[in-house]
């Protein structure tokens, strides 16, 4: 009987962790000092992936890129996806364009594309409400923002409650990403980061399970899409005493391995 018991202890505890990003690419990041502390193995993959709007469908948008003197990037992604764009449509981007950034990191990246100390760049620190606030110290501007097609809502609410004329340039695509070499998910806690992998988690895994599987999830659009599936929603951040989605995985394991002895 004892036996019998140990096992079902061996069971229950968090043990196995799939998380739906890349794998980070240092040897030292708060993952693998969670896997360490807790004896965890922590595998990554990811669950969506960014497709490419041709310039072919970017043109049914009827989107005159030149008709703006200012793009707002909100990450390197549309950095890359806006210069591809213009370069398959031919278009020259003259001197004199100004380029708004969410971040310091953001707009030096704008250096693979165009001589930085020879144009006019701007940037906030990383919060796109902050952002805004520059947004509005330049108010003549004709701003274009180029975007994928699942993004954060708060961008067009801002910008409309500022009463910043935008226009939206959809230039990618998050699509599910093919997980079809994953046969089961064999793991004691999966965790997402966005809407669109619990979409692709029902994409891929249509009769998936949940059971006792823990789902931990960051931001609000994320857990409300768990529930919106049907989903048991375990760990939520960001929380005030878990700011991180690695700080709220230690919280959680913590307590639930301490409560499964």
């Amino acid at each position: 009987m004892e036996e019998i018991r140990i096992l079902k202890v061996i069971k229950l505890k968090i043990r196995k962790i799939l998380v739906s990003q890349p794998e980070p690419n240092t040897a030292s990041s708060p993952y693998s000092d969670l896997a360490v502390k807790h004896n965890l193995k922590i595998d990554f993959r990811q669950f969506i992936q960014v497709e490419a709007v041709l310039a072919k469908d970017f043109r049914k948008d009827r989107i005159q890129v030149l008709d703006h003197s200012a793009i707002i990037f909100t990450s390197r992604m549309a950095i890359d996806h806006f210069f591809r764009i213009t370069q398959e449509l031919r278009l020259t981007i003259p001197d004199t364009m100004k380029y708004f950034c969410i971040s310091e990191s953001t707009a030096f990246y704008l250096q693979k594309y165009i001589i930085y100390r020879k144009r006019k760049i701007f940037h906030a620190n990383g919060k796109f409400a902050d952002l805004v606030d520059v947004l509005l110290k330049h108010k003549d501007e004709k701003y274009l923002i180029p975007l994928s097609d699942i993004h954060k809502d708060e961008i067009p609410v801002l910008l409309e409650k500022a009463k910043i004329p935008v226009t939206e340039a959809i230039m990618y695509r998050t699509v599910s990403a093919n997980l079809s070499d994953i046969k089961d998910l064999n793991y004691d806690m999966l965790v997402f980061f966005s809407p669109s992998g619990i979409k692709s988690l029902m994409h891929n895994f249509p009769d998936f399970e949940q059971k006792e599987i823990k789902i931990a999830t960051f931001g609000q659009a994320t857990a409300q899409a768990v529930r919106d599936a049907g989903l048991r929603l375990d760990v939520e951040a960001p929380a005030p005493d878990a700011p991180s989605m690695p700080a709220a995985i230690e919280k959680f394991i913590s307590d639930y391995n301490k409560n499964n002895k």
